[in-house]
């Protein structure tokens, strides 16, 4: 994700496909709503292609209209979908990340709000979990339908390491600094972090945020209220955020550590470091590094409370979800929202359990016991369904614009080379919209 923090989350849970682009095809839909005609369906070029074709060629079996998948390959998929975005070669229906991923094209006026559609078939709706789904809503309109699987963060641990120290996952944040000193005695380090990616150390920010001032406060930033940085909840995120770094929870070199070569990873594996702080697809790339430790030795839980916090202890934060959204000049609409419903139907689910993701649909719970790991997949759902808030990660629901100064500002106040005063006036200068 160095084009956008989402991008090397999305490489690190499959492998990138090379995949071909065939642009020349898009924007070449025939009109008419229930006639003959196309409409392309642009995705992220990954092994999760192979369900989003699957689902195609499920809706072309029955539809007069046929839809076209199109795939960019991974890295490439950003940068490209803003170039092509707004051209006769865009997509009719494209993949996002919801929240600041599609923003720019809704203040363009390019995107259709789907509440038409929802109106005609409130499952479009009422069929996802609301937490995510609402990742998607954009000024109270919804511009996307969940189509792939969830991703919250969570605290991962070395089971036999955390055994060996007397240790058990730490429910409050006072656990959590008490583990670090029993880790860091034993000679090990305490969290690995990835933090020459930089967004791995972001995930600190945005949970820690969460648990001391509730989802009001970002919410507020991202309104476009500067002050929510600088409230005395900020401040104190950043002061506990600080006595977490300075107990050397991390250790020393953390900023040549980093996730996407595998290196935190290996750290946790190997039973060098005690925990990491990682979305769910944490465990599907265990299972393909170290398959052993992730069968046998890989524990999880939720992030720690936080005494006196205004955050509701079942709060989340990560990647709520990926999006189908719809080109306000795409034809074929009602042939559109009729492929949209396949997002909610059993065969979607199954798909997608039988490669590891957990879609967001209210029937998937049924199918959890097909999963690879059935506890893990029941842990994650459970999370997702009851909580309160599902905070995005900053570097997605920000506009593109902002990436590289969220992600600079979290490396620099980990390195020391921002003080509170310093990030708070980095954060106060994100554009957000």
């Amino acid at each position: 994700m160095k084009k956008r923090a989402m991008l090397s989350r999305a490489a690190a849970g499959g492998v990138t496909l090379a995949l071909g682009l065939t642009l020349a095809a898009c924007g070449g839909s025939s009109s008419g709503g229930n006639g003959s005609g196309t409409f392309h369906v642009l995705v992220y070029g990954d092994a999760t292609n192979k369900v989003e074709k699957q689902i195609v060629d499920t809706f072309n079996k029955t539809s007069k209209v046929k839809a076209v998948l199109d795939t960019i390959p991974g890295a490439d998929y950003q940068q490209k979908l803003q170039t092509i975005i707004n051209t006769k070669q865009a997509p009719d229906v494209f993949f996002n990340w919801g929240g600041g991923s599609i923003q720019p094209f809704v203040k363009a006026g390019l995107l259709q709000p789907l509440d038409g559609m929802i109106a005609k078939d409130p499952a479009l709706k009422s069929d996802f979990l609301p937490s995510v789904f609402n990742g998607a809503v954009i000024d109270g309109k919804p511009y996307g339908v969940p189509m792939r699987g969830t991703q919250p963060v969570l605290l991962f641990n070395n089971a036999q390491v955390l055994k060996d120290a007397g240790l058990t996952p730490p429910k409050t944040w006072d656990d959590l600094l008490s583990d670090v000193k029993v880790l860091k005695d034993k000679g090990k380090t305490p969290i690995a972090l990835g933090g020459g990616d930089q967004w791995p150390t972001l995930m600190w920010f945005e949970y820690l945020y969460d648990r001391i001032a509730g989802p009001d406060l970002f919410q507020k930033a991202m309104s476009g209220d500067k002050s929510a940085w600088d409230s005395p909840d900020s401040r104190k995120a950043l002061s506990m955020l600080k006595q977490l770094v300075d107990a050397g929870a991390f250790g020393k070199n953390f900023d040549s550590v980093k996730y996407t070569d595998g290196g935190s990873v290996a750290l946790v594996a190997t039973g060098k470091a005690g925990f990491e702080l990682m979305g769910s697809w944490y465990y599907s790339q265990q299972q393909q590094d170290h398959p052993d430790f992730a069968k046998s030795g890989l524990g999880y839980s939720t992030f720690p409370t936080v005494d006196g916090g205004k955050g509701d202890p079942q709060d989340i934060a990560g990647n709520t979800n990926n999006y189908y959204s719809v080109m306000k000049k795409a034809k074929n609409q009602d042939a559109i929202a009729q492929f949209l419903k396949l997002m909610y139907s059993d065969e979607f689910v199954k798909a997608q359990m039988a490669i590891g993701n957990l879609p967001t649909t209210t029937n998937t719970e049924q199918f959890l016991s097909t999963s690879a790991s059935p506890a893990y997949s029941q842990f994650q759902y459970n999370l997702v369904k009851s909580a309160p808030s599902f905070q995005l990660s900053w570097d997605q629901a920000y506009p593109p614009s902002a990436i590289t100064p969220i992600h600079q500002a979290v490396q620099e106040f980990f390195d020391g080379q921002l003080d509170a005063d310093g990030f708070i006036k980095a954060m106060q200068a994100l554009p957000t919209s």
